[in-house]
């Protein structure tokens, strides 16, 4: 099959299979040491898996690529993926010795539990891959316990209350991840300033070209696309250094270029709208005066 068509792995048992490992002892969650697995091929190809997967992973001998970033795993990286994303593998000519765990999570598993819901609203489970979470080796321990505890209880356990235990262990999984990804946050300070010093140069460009005539506000997708990181990477990054969701950045900044331009040209507000994306003057005055409480005129004499 080539690279470009990618592989379908439906159940855990056929991604086991594909490895080279034994059946899994739970045909709904697995996880397995990558030292365990067999190799890819040299080359590369592109995986797409029906259930959830969340690995650390350091010194592989591939390359990674989620998205359109490429990531080499020299130390402790924690990534996930949701169902139906795209996984392109790249062996490197270089064998190292492969270390870090995979654990795989069916959506059947979680059925009738309220993880089944709330599982969406981890926001990592949509970061791309050059978003992974960089742990920290107390951190690493903490998720290697929680991981050790899921494989007892079901590699041993087969009593009523293993799937309510293991429910609850990965709860405290991601809620710990959720904790770490908000200390990246804090310690990748300069780094996340550098890509609000980039979304801001991004959108004065858009502001002030044709784009905005041409193709109106820009949207949360096109700006990601961009930057190159993902939705909800880039939700998470602006709620922490701006307190403000991507879309209330965009309006923001669409706000002060109408306010420039109400306060420092002659056009009328019926221009400005064109000038501003929006096809009908009414809707730019909609959302002047929601964004400032005042009309476009209103704003304007105050600087007459």
């Amino acid at each position: 099959m080539s690279a470009k068509e990618p592989i379908r792995i439906k159940t855990i048992s056929q991604f086991h299979a594909l490895r080279g490992l034994p059946k899994p002892k739970h045909p709904l969650i697995s996880i397995i040491d990558f030292r365990d697995m067999q190799k890819p091929d040299k080359g590369s190809e592109s995986l797409v898996f029906d259930f959830y997967s969340l690995s650390v992973k350091r010194n592989m001998n591939h390359k990674y690529k989620y998205g359109q970033q490429d990531y080499d795993f020299d130390e402790g990286i924690l990534f996930f993926m949701a169902p139906n994303q795209v996984l392109r593998i790249e062996m490197d000519n270089q064998p190292r010795p492969a270390e870090g765990w995979m654990l795989m999570i069916h959506p059947d598993f979680l059925w009738n539990k309220p993880l089944a819901k709330t599982i969406t609203q981890y926001e990592f489970f949509d970061y791309s891959l050059h978003e992974a979470l960089f742990l920290s080796e107390d951190e690493e321990q903490i998720l290697q316990l929680l991981i050790d505890n899921i494989r007892k209880e079901y590699n041993t356990n087969t009593d009523k209350f293993s799937s309510d235990i293991m429910v609850s262990l990965l709860e405290t999984l991601f809620n710990y991840s959720n904790r770490f990804y908000q200390r990246q946050f804090i310690t990748r300070d300069k780094a996340h300033h550098e890509i609000l010093e980039r979304l801001e140069i991004l959108l004065n460009q858009y502001f002030n070209s044709e784009m905005i005539i041409n193709n109106g506000i820009p949207s949360v997708h096109y700006i990601s696309r961009e930057l190159g990181i993902s939705t909800g990477y880039l939700r998470t990054l602006l709620q922490n250094l701006t307190g403000q969701s991507t879309q209330q950045f965009i309006h923001q900044k669409l706000t002060e270029k109408a306010k420039e331009k109400l306060s420092t040209t002659g056009s009328t507000v019926s221009e400005i709208a064109y000038e501003l994306g929006f096809e009908h003057p009414q809707s730019f005055s909609k959302f002047f005066k929601k964004m400032t409480n005042t009309t476009p005129l209103g704003f304007r004499e105050l600087f007459n």
